[in-house]
């Protein structure tokens, strides 16, 4: 029916004129439209990106709240939101692998993983995609379209590197990725694996800790030098290390350290030994005794007689910060690393260069403004006495001043990134407590809560710090 509008009032005409003006103007709400991934090409890619460790809780994803995220949980919640991967099947519908875990303050500058994602290119037939364990929930490799192909086509590609890192925080970076095939794995298919721990060189004797990382190449039992955790139930400990060199990089130093694959903790407990002997407290040989766990293997060692050490003594384990995962080292036919840099989007998330070149300058200025706050107090602290190294100082264990009130002086042994163990006295390596016997350690964590938690699934040890 159609009002009486001769009857209406100038109040009630004009109010009738605003809701008119207003529903015109009223924008209709528009339909979501669904995003189907089964109706989109995918396939397999490996993403190699850096990350700043003390931001994170670790690398590995968590199924219980953490006090800081975790790296895979930030990656992955980028890659949903770009609508790479579908979120309800979780790291595992993806088909998701890590090259080597990191633990919470430990960083990298190469670390791999490979999944299934979302392209752009069109589809290949491929039979030997991994099916998912739920059609129905999970993004399977089965439900789409695949593309294989290892070379580069002359078609577009999603900007992957592009993509994720307009999503991610400044502190992970995505810097390269590369097409693969179906069938390789970020751990696996890893030939070796570099970590860098950088120190300085403030009390140490670097040609004593050159002379004692020599002793680490080859094949060795490194139980004594990693954390035993019974809940990995690991026998085995045997790694092969294929470098271990220190190197300058002024104003600090690195211990590049190169192997197959790493066990728990295992840079930070050999950085903490190599510090016992850069300080005079340990000789060189400690480490090879270290690594003599079995009287009836043969030991290459320059020393005929070796301590057997069968048990783990109890030291302090070096810092997180200093240590990062370099790089994670592949055969060039599984890998064809590449950018998004064809010069079409400058400025943009691709320009990898200006954003890491800022910070490294932020960095800079920040080490520069310590090192001129740490030059005022000096003016008016007079720095202790040094003791360490041993090798220049000339001093012993049992040769150090007593105070004027005959006190034993406190020593600090560096443990990396400016921390320090202070102790009165120094108990050597193989006088200390030790821990159980690997074996023991094992079996009682089976019968207590390795029985209640045997279906608790045991991580990788394949890289791990």
């Amino acid at each position: 029916m159609t009002p009486n509008y001769e009857s209406w009032s100038k109040d009630e005409l004009i109010a009738r004129l605003k809701e008119l003006e207003a529903k015109t103007h009223a924008k209709s709400p528009t339909l979501k439209k669904s995003f189907h991934f089964s109706s989109h090409p995918k396939r397999k890619i490996a993403i190699k990106f850096c990350y700043s460790g003390w931001e994170y809780n670790g690398l590995a994803y968590q199924n219980s709240p953490t006090p800081l995220p975790t790296v895979e949980d930030v990656l992955f919640r980028a890659f949903v939101k770009a609508r790479l991967v579908d979120e309800t099947g979780g790291l595992d519908g993806c088909g998701w692998e890590k090259c080597g875990r990191t633990d919470r303050g430990v960083s990298a500058a190469g670390q791999v993983v490979s999944l299934w994602v979302r392209s752009a290119l069109p589809a290949e037939t491929s039979s030997n995609a991994p099916s998912s364990s739920s059609s129905e929930e999970h993004l399977s490799t089965e439900d789409a379209p695949q593309n294989t192909s290892l070379q580069p086509s002359t078609r577009h590609e999603l900007r992957y590197v592009s993509i994720l890192n307009r999503l991610l925080p400044p502190t992970i970076r995505v810097l390269a990725w590369s097409p693969i095939s179906s069938d390789f794995s970020a751990r696996f298919n890893c030939k070796h694996r570099h970590y860098k721990y950088f120190f300085t060189s403030h009390g140490l004797d670097i040609s004593l800790m050159q002379s004692a990382a020599n002793r680490l190449v080859g094949e060795h039992d490194f139980r004594n030098l990693c954390k035993l955790d019974p809940g990995k139930q690991i026998t085995n400990f045997r790694r092969c290390v294929l470098r271990a060199q220190i190197n300058s990089v002024f104003p600090v130093y690195v211990f590049d350290l190169v192997g197959s694959a790493f066990l728990y903790h295992q840079v930070r407990h050999i950085m903490a030994v190599l510090f016992l002997v850069g300080t005079g407290v340990e000789q060189p040989s400690i480490i090879s005794a270290l690594m003599n766990v079995s009287a009836t293997e043969s030991n290459p060692s320059p020393e005929s007689q070796l301590p057997l050490v069968d048990r783990k003594p109890e030291y302090q384990m070096a810092d997180a910060l200093p240590l990062m995962l370099w790089d994670c080292a592949y055969a060039d036919s599984d890998v064809t690393w590449q950018t998004d840099d064809d010069g079409a989007e400058s400025g943009t998330g691709s320009d990898l260069y200006h954003q890491l070149h800022s910070i490294h300058q932020r960095s800079l200025i920040h080490a520069t403004l310590d090192e001129h706050f740490f030059s005022a107090a000096t003016q008016y602290h007079s720095p202790p006495p040094q003791y360490f190294p041993f090798s220049q100082t000339g001093l012993t264990r049992h040769t150090l001043p007593r105070s004027n009130l005959g006190r034993e002086p406190v020593l600090g042994v560096p443990l990396g990134a400016g921390t320090y163990k202070r102790s009165a006295k120094y108990t050597p390596l193989l006088d200390r407590k030790r821990l159980d016997h690997v074996d023991v350690a094992n079996e009682r964590w089976r019968i207590g809560r390795g029985n209640k938690n045997s279906k608790q699934k045991t991580p990788s040890d394949d890289g791990v710090e």
